[in-house]
């Protein structure tokens, strides 16, 4: 039985109501007790769980340091394309949006992981839009394999494959796969995805099982916060992760926590998660899951992420750029303009340059970052609050 199956019989009216309706009580007792179901986690999604939140971050914590250690991963994106066949409602890559588009050649991919390394990271993750006439497995395939020359750790985030496609990359050095459902509100994700592949909800859900099969011994999923009910999205992401540490145990699994940000398009969240609920969030992940890691990108304000660092998270990006050469310009001489899918050519000197101020390449960036520090800075703060900021946890020689 694969996910869509367990998914699909998963009782979330009730799980819902629970976490409505849960009393101090029942938030004391799930405090103290060790094993946790998923209607314990709903327990902690609460308001009245929102009101024990000092005892939830307490506890958060405290579990953290005794299963992880007082460090935190350190990470980078390194943006390939962001060409996209798909029309999602809420990304700044959408195929409708009038943006500046590129994508880079693998030689510019080296040149930006160099910089990345320059910088300290040993820990990449490739994204880039879907879209097959400019990203296909064989195109990751070589910029991974370019990669694992320099970088221990390559991981990738792009539009869901076939087992069989995922392979070669595998095979070529990629230990890591982010797919982020985006909903699990199956009729919110269809009003969001109207034109594309990324349509096929269960096609996407299944993905983290594929890569599975295929040998990737990293998975990371997450919900895309701002589409649906945020206690909903909690709910199913707990559920999606215990089924895959039950089912694909080998694998390390994460799960991020991303809320909208500002992007082309102009797309406004149709819900809220808060600051105070986002923290809650955190720790009630980290208490139901004890193992799983938690990530958090630049997407958080600097004084945000400065708070959450120490209460449960595992991985933290840094000096992040959202558009395909951000960090050394690559691929500027190439950018283009799309318009609904069509290609319009710029002239050179256009004034189109102009529209995209700050940004090395000219090219359209998938979302707008709030936390602008440095990777150095970001290393820096995670030293004073007593932590280790971990730039390479394992080599590429210890599985050869």
């Amino acid at each position: 039985m694969s996910f869509v199956a367990e998914f699909n019989a998963l009782p979330f009216a009730e799980l819902q109501e629970r976490a409505r309706r849960a009393t101090p009580a029942e938030v004391a007792r799930v405090l103290g007790t060790g094993a946790r179901s998923l209607a314990d986690f709903a327990v902690l999604l609460s308001p009245a769980a929102g009101q024990q939140l000092e005892a939830l971050c307490r506890a958060s914590q405290a579990l953290t340091r005794q299963r992880f250690g007082k460090v935190i991963r350190l990470f980078a994106p390194l943006y390939l394309s962001n060409e996209c066949i798909n029309n999602c409602a809420y990304c700044g890559f959408s195929r409708d949006n009038p943006i500046l588009r590129v994508t880079l050649s693998v030689a510019e991919v080296r040149r930006e992981a160099e910089a990345l390394l320059a910088q300290g990271f040993r820990n990449v993750l490739l994204v880039a839009g879907e879209h097959p006439k400019f990203v296909s497995n064989g195109y990751l395939a070589e910029c991974t394999a370019a990669l694992h020359e320099l970088a221990p750790s390559v991981s990738l985030e792009v539009g869901p494959m076939e087992t069989a496609e995922y392979e070669p990359i595998v095979r070529a050095g990629a230990e890591g796969l982010v797919v982020y459902q985006e909903t699990y509100d199956r009729e919110v994700y269809a009003r969001m995805h109207t034109l594309g592949p990324k349509r096929n909800f269960d096609w996407r859900l299944e993905c983290p099982e594929r890569a599975y099969a295929a040998g990737f011994r990293r998975l990371g999923i997450g919900a895309l916060h701002g589409l649906a009910d945020w206690r909903y999205e909690a709910l199913a992401t707990a559920a999606h992760t215990a089924y895959l540490l039950r089912h694909c145990w080998k694998a390390m699994l994460t799960i991020s926590l991303p809320r909208l940000r500002p992007c082309a398009g102009e797309f406004q969240p149709l819900t809220h998660l808060g600051d105070r609920e986002l923290v809650q969030l955190v720790a009630a992940f980290r208490l139901f899951l004890p193992d799983a890691g938690l990530v958090l990108s630049t997407r958080e304000p600097a004084a945000l992420r400065d708070g959450l660092l120490p209460l449960g998270i595992t991985h933290a990006s840094a000096g992040s750029h959202t558009e395909p050469g951000g960090y050394t310009g690559a691929g500027r001489e190439k950018v283009h303009q799309t318009v609904r899918g069509r290609i319009l050519e710029l002239a050179s000197g256009a004034s189109e340059w102009s529209s995209q101020p700050g940004k090395a390449t000219g090219a359209t960036g998938q979302f707008d970052i709030a936390d602008e520090r440095s990777a150095g800075e970001v290393a820096d703060l995670i030293r004073r609050l007593g932590y280790e900021p971990v730039w390479k946890d394992w080599d590429a020689a210890l599985s050869a």
